[in-house]
């Protein structure tokens, strides 16, 4: 039965089609210092939490080529992701909050429109290069549905030694000896080698650091093919190659780029896609850091975010404004000239202005809704700033004392009431935002998988 329905849902996928406004493809940013339209890559790295990057004050890790990306261009200090992979790829893509599109783990819905769909329909060349994790049974027709032109995807297994790909939908077995992410890579700077003279869109998602963590390439272990991506092999003692290499990826990308002559327009945004994996200690501003990954702590959620873009960033430096994933959306439709059909509400902010060196319109609070899966667990929320963090069950705490949320504030000072009427305003605007039919169907099937309990009789 349930084969079925995926069957009927994947042709579903093939014969849907999105409604999406024409687009303004001539518009320029405003500023200043107009550019051409900007190439522009998103680079999502999985399961790397704020810690691992040299820039940001971590000391655990090499990370040159990030770390020169944030000297050149602008790193943000305060940037939020949800806690897992799945929940933070569909904020990112669609620009929407996951408590109004949100699921299942491993899906986005096929209703959704995503940023690809959007700089497409402006004239780009599109890209999607790496972890997929949004449907495996339909890997061959959702990344066109999405507004993919081309796909170059690793499935959740045989992610780093002997690799499994689809390569735009034809599935590739690499040799036992080939290391995914270097596939992945390659195909990547093939993708811009084809497209460097007209605008392009590459969504590069890195496997990278996500368990199991095992050598890479540079580390120097005899016949490291051998342990496939066995997690039984995985070791902590690998996570500092693990970022390591990641870095080395991104200065490949860099490299490329200055080879084609394309740097100078190309906007490139790395970020995290959620917190570093639980059993990583690292140390960041003199301080050991556990990962989190899952937590709606800081250490879930507070990820690494850089943006480099030689033509569009006059002004380097680091930006403290409240970022999260739903603003990629806009801010790169925005740089794109890609109008965002006001249809779709999204719910980020373009930080395109603060690229730039303006002032913007940054938001005032980030806000997160949380469940793996929506019909079996009870979604976990907050609303937060900078300093202080609002759980829809009360808890208030300032998170830039206790990050580990372990004494929730009683008596409030002047700043955090207003913080706390603030942010519970901001809870309150999504207190029905779920979809009936969604919230209706989670509770029916929640009620029924409740355990029953004994009447007095049976007992």
């Amino acid at each position: 039965m349930k084969t079925r329905q995926l069957l009927t849902t994947g042709i579903f996928c093939l014969g849907l089609t999105l409604s999406i406004p024409e687009t303004k493809a001539e518009k320029l940013p405003s500023g200043n210092t107009p550019v051409n339209k900007p190439n522009i890559i998103v680079v999502l790295a999985d399961d790397m939490g704020y810690e691992c990057v040299g820039a940001n004050g971590g000391a655990s890790y090499q990370t040159p080529t990030l770390d020169k990306m944030a000297q050149q261009g602008i790193r943000f200090e305060h940037c939020y992701a949800q806690p897992l992979c799945t929940p933070s790829r569909c904020q990112i893509m669609t620009g929407i909050y996951n408590v109004r599109n949100y699921t299942g783990w491993a899906r986005l819905d096929p209703s959704q429109t995503t940023f690809a769909n959007l700089l497409k329909k402006a004239g780009y060349t599109t890209c999607m290069a790496g972890k997929w994790q949004l449907g495996e049974p339909f890997i061959t027709v959702l990344p066109p549905h999405y507004g993919f032109d081309e796909s170059y995807l690793q499935p959740d297994k045989n992610l780093y030694w002997g690799a499994s790909l689809y390569i735009n939908g034809t599935f590739k077995q690499s040799p036992k000896e080939a290391y995914g992410p270097d596939l992945v890579s390659d195909l990547a700077c093939q993708f811009i080698e084809k497209n460097k003279a007209k605008p392009f869109f590459l969504y590069y998602t890195i496997y990278l650091p996500h368990d199991p963590w095992l050598p890479t390439p540079d580390s120097g272990v005899p016949d490291a093919w051998q342990l496939g991506s066995d997690h039984k092999k995985s070791s902590p003692k690998y996570f500092p190659d693990d970022i390591k290499y990641l870095d080395k990826l991104m200065g490949k990308l860099m490299a490329k780029l200055d080879e084609l002559g394309v740097r100078e327009n190309t906007l490139v945004l790395f970020v995290g896609d959620n917190g570093t994996g639980v059993g990583i200690k690292s140390v960041l501003n003199n301080v050991t850091v556990a990962g989190g990954k899952g937590e709606m702590t800081d250490a879930g959620t507070h990820v690494p975010m850089i943006a480099s873009w030689p033509a569009g960033i006059r002004k380097p430096g680091v930006c403290k404004d409240m970022v999260d994933l739903t603003d990629y959306l806009p801010t790169i439709c925005e740089a794109a000239g890609a109008e965002v059909p006001a249809a779709l509400k999204i719910d980020g902010h373009s930080f395109l202005p603060q690229l730039r060196g303006e002032a913007g319109n940054p938001r005032p609070w980030s806000y997160c809704w949380f469940a793996k899966s929506p019909n079996i667990d009870t979604p976990q929320e907050w609303a937060r700033n900078q300093r202080y963090k609002l759980y829809r069950t009360g808890e208030f705490y300032d998170v830039s004392e206790d990050t580990l949320e372990k004494h929730p504030l009683t008596t409030l000072s002047p700043e955090a009431q207003a913080a706390r009427n603030l942010l519970q305003q901001a809870l309150d605007k999504y207190q029905n935002a779920r979809p009936a039919e969604l919230a209706a169907k989670e509770a029916e099937i929640r009620s029924k998988a409740a355990p029953k309990k004994k009447s007095q009789t049976a007992e």
